[in-house]
């Protein structure tokens, strides 16, 4: 995901209603179509986003991950079979599979929360994810990521998650195709009248990071 994942605030003038969030999203396409030109080079005509429910604030959510079998005592995540992928474990499998025995090891509302996304969105990692052993990197990257959003969060923002947008030949963001890993959120403030967009198009990341951004990453 390195390169890949993105987080940027906008201001915008207008006033936000929590029941017209479509509309401000379509009104806000220029977000994607005019300072995202890299992904997005032709006018957006429509854009479909669903709230996502922010909660649950605290890392208790992933209590129970430590004590169903998805773990081992040490943190180290228990390997398992796959038909697909060769290197796949059960915390994985929960994450992804419905049919797994832990897959409501943490419940189908809390799965929708915007913190469970996020420690699933890094689980899952990009195309070339090589997977950690433990889930401590896991959830230390979670909380860190979340802390600097939440503080983007106040008592009357709203999270959108922007399932497509189209222009005139089809889906162009945040992907030209469904990916589980493509996404992008819309963290609004509609009293500061702040918009954070952080999105994630899946692919082959960065393999190391450059001087500048080891110097950046050093001084947060």
């Amino acid at each position: 995901m390195l390169g890949r994942l993105s987080a940027q605030t906008y201001s915008f003038d207008s006033n936000f209603h929590p029941y017209s969030y479509e509309t401000f999203a379509l009104v806000r396409r220029d977000i994607v179509s005019t300072r995202l030109m890299c992904v997005v080079e032709r006018p957006v005509a429509s854009v479909s986003t669903e709230l996502v429910p922010c909660t649950k604030i605290s890392m208790e959510l992933f209590d129970p991950i430590y004590s169903c079998g998805i773990l081992r005592p040490s943190g180290h995540v228990v390997k398992c079979f796959h038909d697909v992928y060769p290197d796949y474990d059960e915390l994985r499998q929960m994450l992804q599979e419905e049919d797994s025995e832990h897959y409501y090891v943490v419940g189908k509302m809390e799965r929708k929360e915007f913190l469970f996304r996020l420690f699933k969105h890094l689980c899952l990692g990009g195309a070339l994810c090589q997977y950690e052993d433990t889930i401590d990197p896991y959830i230390s990257t979670t909380k860190k990521i979340y802390k600097d959003l939440i503080r983007k969060i106040e008592l009357f923002s709203m999270i959108l998650v922007s399932r497509y947008s189209k222009d005139e030949s089809g889906q162009c963001f945040p992907g030209t195709r469904e990916e589980e890993q493509t996404f992008a959120y819309l963290i609004v403030d509609p009293v500061k009248r702040n918009v954070t967009l952080l999105f994630h198009i899946y692919g082959v990341g960065k393999m190391t990071l450059n001087a500048v951004e080891c110097q950046m990453a050093a001084s947060q």
